[in-house]
C-alpha cells in the first residue's frame, strides 16, 4: 500500500498524466466512426492497438496487464466490466458496449471509458448510459482538496439509486500515476463526510458501473469477464483526474461531455 505522502503526485508526474490522458482520450474518439453493427470487438481491439502503438507511440496498459490477453476491454450490454475481444463477438443492433482504454506514455498511465449505444437501442439502453455518464460527473463535481471519499460516493448513489439502477459494489476506481492500480479504492457508494480524505496533487479514476437490476456481479471462466448476476444490462463511463485546491482536472476529457 502507498503511503498518504506518496500518493501526491510532483508536477512533473502530472503533466505526464495529462499527457497519456489526452492520449487515451483520443483513442476513445478516434473509435467512434468504427463502433458500427457488424464490427467485431476483436477488430476494435486491433484498430485500437496499432493506433496506441504506431500513431501515438505509446503503450496498451492492459496487454499483457495480470495475463490479460487483449489491449482494451470491450464490455457488451450485460458485461460489466473487463470484457474480452474476440473475433466472434459481433456488435448487433441496440448493443450497448463500454470501451475501456489505458495508455502507458513516458511511463504515466491514462485510464478512461465510455459507453456507445449501437444502432437503435431501447428506451432502457439510453436512460442507463446516461445515468451512469451523470453519475460519473456527479462524482467527479464534489472531488476537491478536503473533500472525502464518501462524499464521491454518496454523490454518485444521489444519482443512481432515485433512477432504481444499483451502484455494482466488487468494483472501484482506482489512484493511477507510475502504476496503474494503487491506492485508494474509490468506491461509488458511500456517506458523505467519511473516507479517505482528498489532498490536491493526488490522481486517480471514478468509474461507475450500474446495473439495470441487482449490484451483484459473478466472474466468467475466463477469469476476466464481469458480467450481471441477472444478465441485466449494465454501464459504466470513466475519467482519470488530479485533485486541485478547489475542484479536479480531468486528464481524459474530451471536447464534448462524453
Amino acid at each position: 500500500m502507498m503511503t498518504k505522502k506518496s500518493l501526491i503526485q510532483s508536477p512533473e508526474a502530472i503533466e505526464k498524466m495529462r499527457v497519456a490522458g489526452k492520449l487515451a482520450s483520443d483513442v476513445l474518439v478516434m473509435l467512434d466512426e468504427h463502433v458500427r453493427v457488424g464490427i467485431s470487438t476483436e477488430a476494435l481491439n486491433q484498430i485500437a492497438h496499432d493506433y496506441i502503438v504506431n500513431v501515438q507511440q505509446a503503450i496498451p496498459a492492459p496487454l499483457n496487464y495480470n495475463a490479460f490477453p487483449k489491449s482494451i476491454c470491450t464490455s457488451i450490454n450485460h458485461v460489466v466490466c473487463h470484457g474480452i475481444p474476440a473475433e466472434n463477438k459481433l456488435l448487433k443492433d441496440g448493443d450497448i458496449i463500454n470501451i475501456d482504454v489505458t495508455v502507458i506514455k513516458d511511463g504515466y498511465y491514462g485510464d478512461t471509458s465510455k459507453m456507445w449505444i449501437v444502432g437503435n437501442g431501447s428506451i432502457m439502453a439510453q436512460r442507463i448510459c446516461k445515468v451512469a455518464q451523470d453519475a460519473l460527473y456527479a462524482g467527479m463535481s464534489v472531488v476537491k482538496n478536503g473533500a472525502r471519499l464518501g462524499d464521491v460516493g454518496a454523490a454518485i448513489q444521489a444519482v443512481v439509486e432515485p433512477e432504481r439502477f444499483s451502484i455494482v459494489r466488487e468494483f472501484c476506481g482506482h489512484g493511477i500515476s507510475n502504476e496503474f492500480h494503487h491506492e485508494p479504492q474509490v468506491m461509488h457508494y458511500g456517506k458523505k463526510g467519511t473516507g479517505f480524505e482528498l489532498k490536491t496533487g493526488m490522481t486517480f479514476t471514478i468509474e461507475p458501473m450500474i446495473n439495470q437490476g441487482t449490484w451483484q456481479t459473478k466472474i466468467l471462466p475466463d477469469e476476466w469477464t464481469a458480467i450481471t448476476k441477472d444478465r441485466k444490462l449494465s454501464a459504466q463511463w470513466e475519467h482519470t483526474m488530479v485533485v486541485t485546491d478547489n475542484g479536479c482536472e480531468v486528464f481524459t476529457t474530451r471536447l464534448k461531455k462524453i
